[in-house]
């Protein structure tokens, strides 16, 4: 089904990001794999060529269009290159929003030139060793004192951590044992600051270029001033951009998803099996057909999406079905797909193994699927 989501915009966009990661991160993405980080400079050579910095207003020196679309097309791109680009997704479509939609006026001077140009990268530190999803949980604390807050806490499963310039860290700043929820607020950590200490990178089944590490804060001194909205309403403001973060694991479950099948079909044309192309056996070739299709209808869901989005016309329960959706597709393609490659698809040097092990995850980050479950089912009024 031809695909009406994007325009010539878009389209132009698309070549600018496919030609930058042919020319300057498939020579070198090996090297990136085995070392499990990209290297800081890549945020930097994307800024220059205004790939990161399209949401960020053009008085800092962004592209002034908060079109979400523009996102969707980087993470397609790599996709389709068998490239991972660290954080990334996380920095464009999770956290830059926080700023772009909460910071005031001085905020925006001191922070959106470097968010536009690449010179400021960022992460956000929500989940702890001891609460995982249940963010009411938190007992990171911030304590006033006269124009700062101290900061004492750990925080982990941090995508982006390690070279995170600016951290926004969820904070408990008051107790309402009444309301659980009440008394967060969200804090920008800047990298460097006294007592502020990135720790150990996890070792992940998948998504190795993609860095994930704890952090921990003994006595960080935040100023006042980097206070990310109203004190004591992280848990609504988290909310806010909820419905994006989703769709963007749906985003690239779908693209992961797409690049599976093509990677399937280019093996079982090319292997040979009892003198003839896997792809001649009707099994192979009902198999692909199935997969197709189902992650046809994935895309066309995803795009519908998406397009509501764009519109401000994306619901919480729209998101949930979306991302429930896709990233179960993915996981049943995927597997299929590495099915088909045989023994030859177990093998890590295999692009769809490695497609395999970065599936697994999206089922459980931005909303398990029996989270997202629990909510689609409260919209039926379960």
């Amino acid at each position: 089904m031809r695909r009406t989501l994007f325009e010539q915009d878009h389209e132009d966009f698309r070549l600018l990001v496919r030609d930058f990661i042919t020319r300057e991160v498939l020579p070198v993405y090996e090297d990136w794999r085995r070392a499990a980080l990209v290297p800081r400079e890549l945020f930097t050579a994307l800024g220059k060529l205004g790939i990161i910095g399209t949401a960020i207003p053009e008085e800092y020196g962004g592209g002034g269009s908060d079109d979400y679309r523009f996102n969707v097309v980087i993470q397609e791109e790599c996709a389709r290159a068998g490239v991972t680009l660290g954080g990334l997704r996380t920095h464009l479509d999770v956290v830059v929003p926080y700023f772009t939609g909460l910071a005031n006026a001085e905020q925006r001077a001191r922070w959106f030139p470097g968010l536009a140009s690449g010179e400021l990268y960022t992460a956000v530190a929500m989940s702890e060793p001891g609460t995982g999803s249940d963010l009411a949980g938190v007992t990171t604390k911030a304590v006033r004192d006269g124009d700062h807050y101290v900061l004492d806490g750990a925080k982990t499963f941090i995508t982006g951590g390690h070279h995170a310039d600016l951290v926004i860290v969820v904070a408990r700043t008051a107790t309402d044992p009444a309301n659980r929820r009440a008394g967060l607020s969200l804090l920008v950590v800047e990298k460097g600051t006294p007592g502020f200490t990135v720790g150990r990178k996890l070792e992940k089944i998948g998504l190795h270029v993609q860095d994930t590490v704890e952090l921990s804060f003994a006595g960080v001194r935040v100023p006042v001033a980097n206070l990310l909205g109203e004190e004591g309403a992280a848990f609504s403001l988290l909310g806010r951009n909820l419905a994006q973060e989703r769709l963007a694991i749906a985003v690239g479950a779908v693209a992961q998803a797409r690049a599976a099948i093509d990677l399937t079909v280019t093996y079982v044309r090319d292997r040979t099996v009892f003198g003839k192309p896997v792809a001649h056996f009707q099994n192979t070739k009902f198999e692909l057909a199935s997969l197709d299709t189902e992650l046809t209808a994935a895309q066309t869901l995803l795009d519908a999406a998406v397009a509501a989005l764009v519109t401000g016309e994306l619901s919480p329960v729209d998101a949930a079905r979306t991302k429930l959706f896709c990233t179960e597709t993915q996981g049943r393609v995927v597997d299929r797909c590495l099915q088909l490659h045989g023994g030859y698809g177990y093998i890590l040097e295999s692009p769809i193994a490695r497609l395999y092990a970065d599936a697994r995850v999206t089922r459980i980050y931005g909303g398990t699927s029996e989270v997202l479950k629990t909510i689609i089912s409260k919209s039926l009024g379960l």
